[in-house]
């Protein structure tokens, strides 16, 4: 199945600028209630669960990195992970200029090319860069943005479904 795996370019870019607006509100709404963005950055659904802060880095890696792998370009390194909310929010958009700078031309007849990709739990799988784009990449990406939002509204953060379409349509 061909994809044109260009347009999530877009669709990342849209996420990440959803990403940056539940960030600012967040840290509005941690401010009026006398948390710092450190203990914000903190917040988690349930304690074994990874923090917003991990949420966060996420998106912005994924964005990132999985458009550079279908488009044939050097993949960029994770950003740090112990960054403050200006610096997070300064990664978005850092990542929102790299996802700007590709073209279409760079992802033309890649999406049946086989990518084989080790992830963190030392699984290593072959399958085709549309597959990794579409199921992988693109899931986990929104996970991760849903869980950003989850733990806002669990915290009282004023949000709501219009919120996840900040970045655009």
């Amino acid at each position: 199945m061909a994809v044109c795996l260009f347009t999530f370019v877009d669709l990342y870019s849209k996420g990440l600028g959803t990403l940056d607006h539940i960030l600012a509100k967040g840290a509005e709404f941690a401010a009026s209630q006398g948390v710092s963005e450190a203990e914000m950055l903190e917040w988690a659904l349930i304690d074994d669960m990874n923090p917003l802060r991990f949420q966060a880095f996420v998106p912005i890696n994924f964005a990132r990195q999985w458009t550079a792998r279908a488009a044939g370009v050097a993949v960029p390194e994770d950003i740090a992970s112990d960054l403050d909310l200006a610096g997070i929010r300064a990664e978005i958009a850092n990542a929102k200029a790299f996802l700007a700078g590709l073209t279409p031309e760079q992802f033309e007849g890649r999406d049946g090319e086989a990518l084989n990709v080790t992830l963190g739990n030392g699984f290593s799988p072959t399958m085709p860069i549309g597959q990794w784009l579409t199921g992988f990449a693109t899931t986990n990406f929104y996970f991760h943005l849903s869980m950003a939002y989850a733990i806002m509204r669990s915290r009282g953060v004023q949000i709501g479904k219009v919120d996840l379409f900040a970045g655009g349509l």
